[in-house]
């Protein structure tokens, strides 16, 4: 399985906006997302043993973010029907079943995967209060065991953004799955 990885950022590019189906059944657009304060973006699926590997440590980022008055937003832009477990259907199972503290949105046409610039999943966009692009490298220092993070990389940088301080820490890129783009 070869593994990808995002091109460097561009930081200081304005969030794409959207308008998108959550597995709650509501539609929701950037202006839902935004309130002064950094928010994610991460594009994320259900079969990719990558965010397999990291699933409960995004619960528990979002939970942890939550407390701070910060927004997370999951999107699947994956192709449903040569991965059917990336459905909405199937989505919508998911959050359920984990309970997920994040809003989870499906990108049916991967217009949206498209205007981020997303490649791989897991894929995180850390946007500040102006909603400009402060962060996009990995979630910590351990794709797989999470007995081995020493360092959580996304969330420190979330809090710098919250801040107003400059992320300190270099934005090692995520790896991951290929997005699953239509054929």
């Amino acid at each position: 399985m070869p593994v990808y990885t995002p091109e460097k950022p561009e930081l200081g590019q304005p969030c794409p906006d959207f308008n998108l189906l959550a597995t709650n059944g509501k539609r929701y657009s950037l202006a839902d997302f935004r309130n002064d304060k950094p928010f994610l973006i991460m594009f994320i699926c259900n079969h990719c043993p990558y965010v397999k590997a990291i699933e409960d440590r995004l619960i528990t980022l979002g939970q942890d973010l939550k407390k701070l008055d910060i927004n997370v937003v999951a999107i699947c832009a994956n192709d449903p029907i040569s991965y059917p477990e990336d459905s909405y259907e199937n989505l919508k199972k998911r959050a359920e079943e984990k309970n997920y503290p994040f809003v989870y949105l499906h990108d049916a046409d991967q217009s949206v995967a498209r205007s981020f610039g997303a490649i791989c999943t897991p894929d995180y966009f850390v946007y500040d209060g102006n909603a400009k692009l402060a962060y996009r490298g990995r979630l910590d220092d351990s794709w797989k065991e999470s007995a081995q993070v020493t360092k959580r990389e996304m969330y420190d940088a979330i809090v710098e953004i919250l801040n107003h301080k400059p992320v300190s820490g270099p934005q090692i890129p995520s790896m991951g799955c290929s997005i699953k783009w239509i054929k």
